[in-house]
């Protein structure tokens, strides 16, 4: 696979080549998208106080988002983000379209954000926390055995 170096000085050299190589390799920026948001084509499309939830549907796509308390809006979110090397992953750009609907489910406004209009805000999916999560399902059962009332069987 590789040739045989002749002397140190030129194995040092390849052994200094390729340390560099990889140094190099490895800080190297790469850069990842999530999600997406239509186009201004697509969002012409929408009318304000004409089309609806479902013709938005239809024409845009569903979106990722959409307000779960009170059925307000869509939100569409595509997020840029440069990863270097061990470093925590930086937000480069962050776009969102908000199609807002008023109480008949008629759309209201069309609006597009970017991080230039403000603050980051952090898009995070909250679960509730399970207290089974690092228990194996023999710890689970052993740990139950002490749980058991053998009274309970015996009434019937």
């Amino acid at each position: 696979m590789f040739a045989r170096p002749k002397t140190v000085k030129s194995a040092l050299r390849t052994a200094v080549m390729l340390g560099a190589l990889v140094l190099v390799t490895a800080c190297t920026a790469q850069y990842r998208k999530h999600g997406w948001v239509p186009g201004p084509e697509l969002l012409q499309e929408v009318v304000p106080g004409v089309d609806t939830r479902d013709s938005v549907t239809e024409t845009v796509g569903r979106p990722a988002i959409d307000s779960l308390v009170d059925d307000s809006g869509y939100y569409y979110v595509t997020s840029r983000f440069k990863y270097s090397g061990g470093k925590e992953p930086k937000v480069i750009s962050r776009d969102l379209v908000a199609i807002t609907f008023n109480g008949q489910g008629v759309v209201d406004s069309v609006q597009r954000y970017t991080l230039e209009d403000g603050r980051v805000i952090p898009l995070e999916r909250r679960v509730t926390d399970s207290s089974i999560q690092d228990k194996t399902f023999l710890r689970q059962l052993l740990g139950n055995l002490g749980n058991i009332n053998p009274g309970s069987f015996l009434k019937r």
